[in-house]
């Protein structure tokens, strides 16, 4: 659970219309929306390491910016989010 003092800043909210994921739906038949997901600039940087001991507001933070469930346990999303983000010789 997030901490009161601690906030994710998610570029996709700053969007009108997007939700959390980044994900527009476009509603109504209307030919001038476009669906698109916005993926975030940069690609994690963190080893298996960090990942074991990342606090659960970051894990959760983290997940969210890529519009992927933020649903179990702590070491249930750890472990999510190492399978999501480390390639398969990282997660040895």
């Amino acid at each position: 659970m997030m901490s009161g003092s601690t906030s994710c800043s998610n570029i996709t909210h700053t969007f009108s219309g997007l939700k959390p994921n980044g994900h527009q739906v476009s509603g109504g038949g209307s030919s001038d929306k476009a669906c698109y997901f916005q993926m975030p600039l940069h690609y994690p940087r963190y080893q298996k390491a960090d990942y074991e001991t990342m606090p659960e507001w970051k894990v959760d933070c983290l997940l969210s910016q890529y519009g992927l469930p933020v649903t179990g346990d702590v070491n249930q999303k750890r472990k999510f989010a190492m399978g999501a983000f480390l390639w398969p010789s990282q997660n040895e």
